[in-house]
C-alpha cells in the first residue's frame, strides 16, 4: 500500500512539472532585441529560435537564422513566413500596425522591458524564465551574474583610487552621426559599474556631440561600440570627430571599443564586460 502511495506522489509530481518540456517540444519562437535572445539562448531554449531581428548577435549561431529585420523596416508578412507560434520583443520594439496584424492571426506577442541597470537584468531574466516554464534555470543563471558581479566588487575594492577617472560614451554612425551618451542610459550605467564616473553631463538619452561639449567634459577615458568606431575608420578616424584631440582621452590613448550587445545589452554578461572595463582602466 505505501509502495503505491508514493508512486501515485511520483505521478503526480511528473504530472504538474513545469511546461517546460511543452515549450521545448512544441513552441516556435521568434525574438526581437538582442539581450532576450541571448537570455533565450541561455536558458537553454535556444534550440526553439526560429529566426531573430539584426541585433541578436550573441550567441554567435544566432546570426545564421533568418532576420526580421530591425524596428520600424520589420513587416509582419516576414514574421508569418516563419509560421512562429510566440514573438518575444522588446517593449515598442516592434510597429503597432505589425503587432495588430500578428494578433490578428493568433499568434502570441509578448513584450519585455529591455534593460539599462543590473536591476533590469535580473528582472528580465526572471521574467522570460518565468514566462518559458524554465523558472529554476533562471535562477541559476541570476547567481551566476551575481557571482560574477562578486568578483567585479572585490576586484574594484583593491583599487586605491582618490578619485575615479571620467568616462564618456560616444555612439558614432559615421564622422556625421556622432552623439554622445546622457545621465539614465545604458552608458552611465554600465561606466558607473565599472568603478567609473561620467563627467557632469546635465541631460539625459543622447544628443549630437559637439566640440564645445567635448572640450567641457574633457573625460579622461572614451568608451564606444566597435562597429562605432570602424565606422570612423578605427583609432586613426577619431580625428573626424571633432574637439576628440583636445580630450585626455585622445591624447593618452585611452580609447576603448566593445561589442555593441556585449557593451550595451545588460543580459547575463553584464558583470563580464564591466570587469573588462575596469581591469583596462585599473590594470
Amino acid at each position: 500500500m505505501k509502495s503505491n502511495f508514493f508512486l501515485y506522489l511520483f505521478l503526480l509530481g511528473a504530472c504538474s512539472s513545469p511546461k517546460e518540456s511543452e515549450i521545448k517540444s512544441e513552441k516556435r519562437i521568434i525574438t526581437a532585441g538582442g539581450t532576450i535572445t541571448e537570455i533565450v539562448s541561455e536558458l537553454g531554449l535556444g534550440d526553439l529560435i526560429v529566426a531573430t531581428d539584426i541585433t541578436s548577435t550573441y550567441p554567435t549561431k544566432m546570426k545564421e537564422l533568418p532576420s526580421i529585420g530591425y524596428r520600424n523596416q520589420i513587416k509582419s508578412e516576414g514574421i508569418l513566413s516563419m509560421n512562429p507560434d510566440v514573438i518575444l520583443a522588446e517593449t515598442d520594439y516592434l510597429s503597432a500596425d505589425v503587432v495588430a496584424q500578428l494578433k490578428a492571426t493568433g499568434i502570441e506577442v509578448k513584450f519585455f522591458e529591455k534593460p539599462t541597470s543590473v536591476k533590469g537584468a535580473f528582472s528580465l531574466i526572471s521574467d522570460l524564465a518565468n514566462y518559458l516554464g524554465v523558472t529554476e534555470k533562471g535562477k541559476l543563471i541570476q547567481e551566476e551574474v551575481k557571482n560574477e558581479l562578486l568578483e567585479l566588487a572585490q576586484f574594484l575594492e583593491k583599487q586605491e583610487v582618490v578619485e575615479k577617472p571620467t568616462m564618456l560614451f560616444i555612439m558614432a554612425r559615421g564622422e556625421d552621426m556622432v552623439f554622445v551618451g546622457g545621465d539614465d542610459t545604458f552608458a552611465s550605467s554600465i561606466i558607473q559599474l565599472s568603478g567609473l564616473q561620467s563627467p557632469v553631463l546635465g541631460f539625459k538619452d543622447f544628443i549630437p556631440l559637439t566640440p564645445e561639449a567635448l572640450a567641457k567634459f574633457n573625460p579622461d577615458y572614451i568608451l564606444m561600440f566597435d562597429s562605432g568606431l570602424a565606422t570612423l575608420g578605427g583609432e586613426e578616424g577619431l580625428t573626424k570627430i571633432r574637439g576628440i584631440e583636445q580630450t585626455h582621452a585622445f591624447q593618452n590613448g585611452q580609447i576603448l571599443a566593445f561589442d555593441g550587445l556585449l557593451l550595451s545589452g545588460f543580459g547575463p554578461r553584464v558583470a563580464e564586460v564591466a570587469l573588462e572595463i575596469a581591469k583596462s582602466v585599473y590594470p
